[in-house]
């Protein structure tokens, strides 16, 4: 149900040192350029803030497989420098103190994700870390001496597996001799008995946790720091690598109850196995991303003071003692979502990603009076995160910050500030998009049926030519705490290039608004937020350039769930595509990984039957006569396969045009590319089909894999 899969991440081709030469005249996108295009993120900068390295994603229909690389280019720009090889994937990567080295995750040779070392001067990567599990993530200490590890509990398979390596390594006699066969290992059933008991990608949850070792990089000693039937992320070092601040819910007798976490500090030395935790915030709702002051006497965080509202509250900067002690919350007046707190290298101020009115800042407030200062990134843009450093560029001494960044037209690049100056310095899709016409978003406002303000993205097609109207299909986004922003969308260009005018609304429900915008659907799913989003489809049609006879709506996660609302109450349009979608919500119950929002929200599906009615659209199913495609994978537990088969189900039984996609072995966010591909070849040809009336088949021929 959050975040659908309209934010898909691009899947990519590395960086030609070639440019390919741009044509005549630019051509339309298609589905193929969605490969093509480069996934840029995580940019660190160096500690001399002369060099940045970043990530770029690769994926090609060839293998169906995805890999991400690690490149360096100067803050001055140029041309980029690769770090690592080609074939095997390497993320996350992050600077020694000094500069002198870089550690960066990997999976080589077929073994777990370990952190490896490469010297930035040249030379093989080194493997640093060899756990009997994969690393989820890691950080340097300041004084570079040490790494902290985000370690989950291993399995008892990945034990058994280090003990019968151990034994070989030590055993002349191979642990397998005499023996050419081995037996298939039988899968054991899952055994559970925790509250939250499923999630996404994971599937079933057991008592395994996740936990913090620190590792010693000289004597490769690992010390556990932290334990017990909790789960404990994000570990920040303070300034004199003495204390490692930390997120997780602690909450007694059961954290699986709660939406509550907070910040903890433990020293890097401990060896009790958390025994020993300084407690810094102790809101009942979410805390979490610490920072720590330069001088080490505070953290700023993120925390959200109505628990109650979980996803629906405005997430807030907050401010704590380290040594625990009362909290000050920065921007209560600015009643917008905020993420990624991270100090100013002197002190006085705190940077963050701000979400507001339809585009993604990063803002900065004062430390000592909380006063706000300009926007170091404003106007309409989309900051995914950044970097802060300081040091000297070129003759110029200045706070340096690298930040990712995408526009409307364009994709994430990396930018950097130097001195107040906004400036790219990754050029990566450029060849790419310099043979594309594309679709300019326009930000639009309109109002709904109550006099609600309400805003949007609107994609004119590729031949819009004034006073004529065209087929229009209504994108409703995922969440549906979530919102569409100033960023390039493949989606929407893809329909525009195919004579499609496409709508983006930001409903109620949606962030960048203030809290009472986006709690407004709280246990009233498709009602206000219908509102709006019909509003939208009466504005474009107002405007004269969409055809109010060629409608078309169709979304994923929360717009799928959109989709089925909206099909339940109008027969206005002519095509829908529910994906990801659900509609009989009491029968997820359970099923999905939601049952602690449904309680907070709804109550329990038993005592409180009526209000789960009131925002199941399946009550009116009856009532559909637009034919629907519905579609998803069948181990997505974020919103199952089961509210598209129930739908579908019924309208087969209705005699209604419908048709159910399954595609094999994907979660809620598809990975496979030929999927993907998939996913979009049938979307066109159902509304080609049933919106714009083509005699071409609502099911397109099936492609073949490309062998790019």
């Amino acid at each position: 149900m959050k975040l659908g899969s309209l934010a898909l991440t691009l899947l990519a081709l590395w960086p030609s040192a070639a440019a390919q030469t741009a044509p005549a005249s630019p051509r339309a996108i298609t589905i193929d350029d969605y490969i093509q295009i480069q996934a840029v993120h995580d940019a660190q900068l160096s500690p001399d803030s002369r060099w940045v390295a970043y990530s770029v994603d690769r994926g090609t229909l060839k293998t169906d497989k995805n890999e991400t690389r690690i490149w360096m280019v100067a803050i001055s720009g140029g041309d980029a420098l690769p770090l690592t090889a080609d074939g095997v994937s390497s993320s996350h990567p992050r600077w020694s103190p000094d500069g002198k080295l870089l550690a960066f995750l990997s999976a080589r040779n077929e073994g777990k994700t370990q952190v490896w070392l490469l010297n930035r001067f040249g030379g093989e990567a080194q493997q640093l870390t060899d756990t009997v599990q994969d690393v989820e993530d890691f950080s340097w200490s300041p004084d570079g001496r040490r790494i902290v590890l985000v370690l989950k509990d291993p399995t008892p398979e990945e034990l058994d597996a280090a003990k019968e390596e151990s034994a070989s390594a030590h055993s002349s006699t191979p642990s397998n001799a005499g023996s050419d066969d081995k037996k298939p290992k039988s899968k054991k059933p899952w055994v559970i008995d925790r509250l939250q008991f499923k999630v996404d990608e994971l599937g079933y949850l057991d008592r395994r946790r996740t936990h913090l070792y620190v590792l010693d990089v000289v004597k490769k000693s690992l010390v556990q720091v932290t334990g017990g039937d909790f789960d404990d992320t994000e570990p920040a070092w303070s300034p004199d690598s003495k204390l490692l601040a930390f997120t997780s819910n602690r909450s007694m007798p059961d954290p699986d109850q709660t939406y509550n976490s907070d910040i903890w500090v433990v020293a890097a030395n401990n060896s009790d196995g958390g025994a020993h935790l300084t407690q810094v915030t102790t809101n009942p709702g979410i805390d979490h991303s610490p920072a720590w002051s330069p001088d080490g006497k505070s953290i700023a965080y993120v925390t959200t003071l109505d628990h109650k509202l979980f996803d629906y509250a405005t997430r807030h900067l907050g401010i704590s003692p380290a040594s625990g002690g009362p909290a000050k919350v920065l921007t209560l007046s600015l009643d917008r979502m905020v993420s990624n707190p991270r100090f100013s290298p002197d002190g006085q101020s705190i940077y963050f990603i701000v979400d507001d009115d339809g585009a993604q800042n990063l803002a900065q407030i004062r430390f000592g009076d909380g006063q706000m200062g300009a926007r170091p990134v404003s106007g309409s843009v989309f900051v995914s995160s950044y970097s802060v450093g300081s040091g000297t560029a070129g003759n110029v001494t200045a706070s340096t910050i690298a930040v990712q960044m995408a526009t409307i037209d364009r994709p994430d690049e990396i930018y950097t500030i130097v001195g107040g100056k906004l400036v790219q310095i990754t050029h990566t899709n450029d060849a790419l998009f310099s043979q594309l016409k594309l679709s300019h978003g326009e930000y639009v406002h309109f109002k709904s049926k109550d006099g609600t303000q309400v805003s949007g993205y609107l994609f004119k097609p590729l031949d819009y030519v004034s006073g004529k109207k065209y087929p229009t299909l209504l994108i409703p986004h995922g969440g549906p705490v979530w919102a569409y922003y100033a960023e390039f969308s493949h989606l929407a260009q893809l329909y525009a290039a195919n004579g499609y005018a496409v709508l983006f609304p930001n409903p109620r429900g949606s962030t960048g608004y203030g809290q009472d915008y986006c709690k407004a659907i709280y246990a009233d799913w498709g009602n206000k937020d219908f509102q709006d989003d019909m509003a939208m489809v009466d504005y474009a049609i107002e405007q004269g350039f969409a055809d109010p006879d060629k409608l078309g709506v169709g979304g994923w996660s929360y717009g799928g769930i959109s989709t089925d609302f909206i099909i339940t109450q109008t027969t206005r349009f002519k095509a829908a595509i529910s994906g990801a979608g659900a509609a009989e919500f009491s029968s997820l119950y359970g099923h999905d990984q939601y049952q602690r929002d449904y309680e907070t929200e709804l109550g329990l599906p038993w005592e409180n039957q009526a209000a789960w009615i009131r925002v199941s659209p399946f009550r009116n199913v009856a009532k559909v006569t637009t034919p629907t495609l519905f579609m998803g994978g069948n181990i997505d537990w974020n919103v199952p396969i089961l509210g598209g088969e129930q739908m579908y189900q019924a309208l087969k039984r209705l005699g209604r045009t419908t048709e159910l996609v399954v595609y094999p072995d994907e979660f809620h966010e598809f990975t496979l590319l030929s999927h993907i591909k998939d996913r979009l070849e049938r979307n066109l040809a159902w509304y080609a089909h049933f919106v714009k009336g083509d005699s071409t088949p609502a099911r397109p021929a099936p492609s073949r894999k490309s062998t790019d």
